[in-house]
């Protein structure tokens, strides 16, 4: 089933590209020449010297051998192999969205956990709000707000500009902070809501109320058995939104001026760069099926009740 997502994936992306009116032949010259007007044959001569002429069944087969042999194509922008361009982008993005998911996963699951324990509390009340809050806010939003309020306004963090990691790890996290900070909000809310209905329906099963009348305290009987049991759902949850985690990257990243792979995206889709644009949607469909591989084989782990 992964292998037929990606091919899916692959399919669609080429097609879409493809029915996108103004081709990058045109978008070259067009740039080359100031936004003017470009003589058709230009383009066309254009057109033939990057294969764009042959009929789109065969382009689409050539391109489908290619990624079998391990070659993502060459940038029709930069004249350069796709691997190396999205090498060092993929990696900033890898590491905001690694830094999103740590922040999501600690504060979710905490504000979770603490809803389910005393629920209809005031602490009850207040969580759920706040993750109402960051549920229903767009991400570009926050990150405006933490980028004027946050690092502008207080100067606490910076808004804008990258360190790379080979200059300093702290100065490079330091940086990440803001954008990972902005792009984790609608994922902490989503591993809260499902924490605190995972925990509840727990903690409503006979078996947790033997295991008080048992005489076994509160914390143990919810560390022992009541979190490892709800956990599931959680990290159910924690793979899916890894796609939704790439995609806000697009607007997390040009808002705080990030070099990261959605800026890379965005600039490939302007320019008509179909290989470009092909190849980063291939590695983003590639990390989510290998994310989706990886959660159904820590069921196992985390429960021994689920079968092969």
């Amino acid at each position: 089933m992964g292998v037929v997502t990606v091919w899916g994936v692959i399919t669609a992306v080429f097609l879409a590209l493809h029915a996108v009116p103004g081709g990058p032949a045109a978008v070259m010259l067009q740039g080359g020449a100031g936004g003017g007007d470009v003589n058709p044959a230009a383009v066309a001569a254009l057109e033939r010297e990057l294969g764009l002429d042959r009929p789109l069944l065969v382009q689409y087969g050539s391109y489908l051998l290619d990624i079998l042999r391990g070659d993502l194509g060459t940038s029709i922008k930069y004249s350069s192999p796709v691997g190396e361009i999205i090498a060092t982008p993929f990696g900033n993005t890898v590491a905001l969205v690694l830094m999103a998911i740590v922040i999501g996963c600690v504060v979710g699951i905490a504000f979770g956990a603490l809803s389910a324990v005393w629920p209809g509390s005031v602490l009850d009340r207040v969580l759920s709000g706040l993750i109402s809050v960051a549920v229903s806010t767009p991400g570009f939003v926050i990150a405006i707000f933490l980028s004027l309020f946050v690092g502008m306004s207080l100067g606490w963090f910076p808004s804008l500009g990258y360190t790379p990691i080979e200059d300093g790890f702290g100065d490079f996290l330091y940086h990440a902070f803001l954008p990972s900070l902005a792009l984790s909000f609608g994922f902490l809310a989503m591993i809260g809501r499902v924490t605190r209905t995972s925990v509840l329906a727990v903690r409503r099963e006979d078996w947790v109320r033997t295991a008080r009348g048992m005489g076994l305290s509160r914390p143990r009987v919810f560390r022992r058995h009541v979190f490892r049991n709800a956990v599931n759902p959680v990290i159910t949850v924690a793979g899916i939104q890894l796609g939704a985690l790439l995609g806000a990257t697009v607007l997390i990243e040009g808002v705080f001026n990030w070099p990261g792979i959605g800026s890379t995206l965005l600039n490939a889709i302007n320019s008509r760069d179909y290989p470009l644009v092909q190849g980063i949607v291939i590695v983003f469909a590639l990390v989510f099926v290998a994310t989706s591989l990886l959660v159904d084989l820590m069921y196992r782990f985390l429960d021994p009740r689920v079968e092969d």
